[in-house]
C-alpha cells in the first residue's frame, strides 16, 4: 500500500467515533476527500457527503458507516465507579481489563474496565453481562467522579493500529474505517479520470450503523441515488472453532467479498463480478437470506427501492480490540469501485428484466 494511503488509514483508525459522536472522524475524512471532490456537505445529524461529477447520471452512492461500537456512561456509584450500557455490539466477555477513553464535555478521560483477580472470584468465572462491567477512573468517590464524567458520555476502547506480519494488520476499529478509507480512495482514483466519468458519484460517510443502520436511511432518502454500493467488513472464517458450513468460507488474502441474495440487486452484483474479472481482482462470495446486518438492508428499501450491493472486507475477530485484516484485500476495493463507476454509461439504469 502506498505510504500516503497507509498514513490516511492510520489516521482514521486512531480517531475515535462512537455512534452518534462521529464528528471527529467526519472531519478527518472530509479533510482527505475535499481535494478529490467537486463539493462536500453534511446534514443535520452529521452524515457527510463528497460529490464528484455533479449533474452526471446515474447518481451512484458509495456508502460506509463512520461509527464504531462503544459503551456509554449509565450510572456512577457512591465509590466513584462508572457503570455502562452498550452502543452497538460490544462483547462484555472481552471488555474486562481493557483501557478505555471516556469522551466528556471537558475532554478525554482515561479509564480501565475493572477485572477482579481470579484468586478472588470464588471459583469458575462466568461471562459478565454489560451491566456488571464497571470503569475505574481513579476517582475517590461519586462527587469526584461526577466532576469528570456524566451519564451519556460515550466510552471507546484504546488499542492501536499495528502490523502483525507482512500485510496483516490489527486494530480495534477496522469496522468500519476500511469503508471510509475505501470510498475516499475511490474518489482519489476517479478524480484524474473525471473526463471519462458519466455518473455522479456521491461518496457518503454515514452515521449510527452500529445502533440500527440509522444514518444510511437518512442520507439515502435525501440523496435519492439511482444505485448504491455499501462497503463494510465481513467475518473471516479462516481461524479455529468456526463452523464454515454455517458461516461460509471467507479467508484473508483472497480478495473482498460480494454478497448474493436479500437486498443485493442481482444485475448490479453481476456487473461488479464482470468488472472484477476484467480487472483481475479476486472475489469471494457470501450468501444472504433475509438480511446482511449492514446499511445495505435499509438503503435498498428506501423510497421505491434503490438497487444496492454489498462489498465487504474479510475481518478476523470482528467487534473486538484485535480486528485483523489483509491490506492487499483492502487495496482491491477502491480498484473495483473506481472501475465499476467508469464502466457505467450515461443514464444507465439497473433493473431486473421481466
Amino acid at each position: 500500500m502506498r505510504k500516503a494511503s497507509l498514513d490516511f488509514l492510520k489516521r482514521l483508525v486512531e480517531t475515535h467515533a462512537p455512534s452518534a459522536r462521529e464528528a471527529p472522524l467526519q472531519r478527518v475524512w472530509l479533510e482527505q476527500v475535499k481535494t478529490h471532490a467537486d463539493k462536500t456537505f453534511s446534514d443535520a445529524y452529521g452524515n457527510t457527503v463528497a460529490v464528484l461529477n455533479p449533474g452526471g447520471s446515474p447518481r451512484i452512492m458509495l456508502a460506509a458507516h463512520a461509527d464504531e461500537i462503544a459503551l456509554t456512561v449509565n450510572f456512577i456509584d457512591p465509590n466513584g465507579y462508572v457503570f455502562v450500557r452498550k452502543l452497538g455490539g460490544v462483547d462484555p466477555a472481552i471488555s474486562r481489563a481493557q483501557r478505555v477513553t471516556i469522551h466528556t464535555r471537558k475532554g478525554s478521560i482515561l479509564g480501565i474496565v475493572g477485572n477482579v483477580a481470579p484468586h478472588l472470584s470464588g471459583g469458575e468465572r462466568k461471562v459478565p453481562s454489560v451491566n456488571e462491567l464497571f470503569i475505574d477512573i481513579g476517582a475517590s468517590d461519586e462527587a469526584e467522579a461526577k466532576k469528570l464524567v456524566r451519564v451519556g458520555d460515550p466510552v471507546t476502547f484504546n488499542t492501536e493500529f499495528e502490523i502483525l506480519r507482512g500485510d496483516i494488520a490489527v486494530s480495534r476499529v477496522f469496522d468500519n474505517r476500511i469503508g471510509s478509507f475505501s470510498i475516499a480512495e475511490t474518489l482519489r482514483l476517479l478524480k484524474p479520470a473525471k473526463g471519462r466519468l458519466a455518473p455522479e458519484i456521491c461518496a457518503v460517510s454515514n452515521i449510527m450503523e452500529e445502533v440500527g443502520c440509522l444514518g444510511a436511511r437518512q442520507i439515502a432518502y435525501e440523496l435519492k441515488p439511482d444505485l448504491a454500493i455499501v462497503i463494510d467488513v465481513t467475518h473471516a472464517t479462516d481461524c479455529p472453532t468456526i463452523d464454515k458450513a454455517l458461516h461460509g468460507d471467507v479467508k484473508l488474502g483472497e480478495g473482498p467479498t460480494l454478497t448474493h441474495g436479500g437486498g443485493n440487486h442481482a444485475v448490479l452484483v453481476e456487473r461488479l463480478e464482470k468488472i472484477a474479472a476484467r480487472e483481475k481482482i479476486p472475489l469471494q462470495h457470501e450468501a444472504a437470506s433475509r438480511s446482511t446486518g449492514t446499511d445495505t438492508d435499509v438503503i435498498f428499501l428506501t423510497r421505491g427501492g434503490i438497487p444496492s450491493a454489498l462489498v465487504s472486507l474479510p475481518n478476523r475477530y470482528m467487534h473486538s480490540p484485535v480486528e485483523t485484516i489483509h491490506l492487499g484485500d483492502l487495496e482491491m476495493i477502491p480498484r473495483l469501485l473506481s472501475a465499476f463507476c467508469l464502466s457505467v454509461k450515461p443514464g444507465e439504469a439497473f433493473k431486473i428484466a421481466i
